[in-house]
């Protein structure tokens, strides 16, 4: 998906990335890796004033609240989220954790999660299907 978006953006931008997954029996998330430059808050930095998520899926809400809010401690002021597809409850609860400088852009919405935070129907696990890690 980022190259994706790279190639619909106007001129060449910086890509940082935040790895994150959600951890299945707490199903709160966990980041693995951050390579957002380092830079002291209240300094003249170069965080840009607009990020951009791309996440292919939305389920709960908790990992893309977790970016978002990892970007806003790092000083970004605007931030898009980009995704194929999300649940009504997962962008309820980021639209509410965060009303003001955050868009989130879904291709498709469906009604629920089930137990396991999963969306139904939903596209299954993405992470399984991206590395096909299908059945572990």
């Amino acid at each position: 998906m980022v190259e994706a978006v790279q190639n619909l953006l106007p001129h060449p931008v910086s890509v940082h990335h935040l790895g994150m997954y959600r951890e299945k029996s707490t199903m709160q998330p966990v980041e693995y890796y951050n390579n957002l430059p380092y830079h002291k808050s209240g300094e003249a930095s170069t965080v840009p004033p607009l990020a951009i998520i791309v996440d292919p899926i939305i389920a709960t809400g908790s990992t893309v609240c977790a970016a978002i809010e990892t970007l806003k401690d790092w000083g970004v002021q605007r931030i898009i989220s980009i995704s194929i597809l999300a649940s009504q409850s997962g962008l309820q609860r980021a639209a509410e954790a965060w009303p003001e400088g955050v868009e989130l852009w879904v291709g498709g919405v469906d009604a629920e999660t089930d137990e396991r935070g999963m969306i139904k129907p939903g596209l299954g696990d993405i992470g399984d299907r991206l590395y096909l890690t299908l059945g572990k």
